[in-house]
């Protein structure tokens, strides 16, 4: 019987490495319409940037001056206590407000003010980048 030598190999094998890596991407990409708000705005256009509302707590004023705090519905009064205990976990999170172009301005300034009011210095404004032709 004739003894064979076996060399440990030089080169790597990653095609196991590459074909999970092609499924994760492909399962993000599905999902990743999915994690949008499900609530319908009409967000106001303009030049300024535009923000990154997956990085905090969103809070929503549909057209009809409905406001939702992580697509949860609240109502004005219980506004401020269901938002300090959005922000619990991490009070220093930044908050997002989307405000229907057509609300009422006078309930987005309470809501503003109930945000501050809930100790909240980093608020910021989402709204739809406008086309530069």
């Amino acid at each position: 019987m004739k003894h064979r030598e076996y060399r440990p190999l030089a080169e790597l094998n990653i095609t196991n490495l590459a074909d999970i890596s092609i499924t994760l991407l492909v399962i993000f990409l599905i999902t990743a319409p999915a994690m949008r708000s499900a609530i319908d705005v009409a967000i106001p256009k303009t030049t300024a940037t535009e923000a990154r509302p997956e990085e905090g707590i969103v809070i929503t004023i549909s057209k009809n001056s409905e406001v939702f705090i992580q697509d949860k519905r609240v109502s004005l009064q219980s506004f401020k206590d269901e938002l300090k205990s959005a922000l619990s976990t991490n009070p220093s999170q930044p908050v997002y407000l989307r405000a229907d172009k057509d609300a009422s301005y006078g309930v987005v300034i309470s809501v503003v003010g109930k945000i501050k009011d809930a100790g909240v210095n980093n608020l910021g404004l989402v709204v739809e980048p406008e086309k530069i032709e």
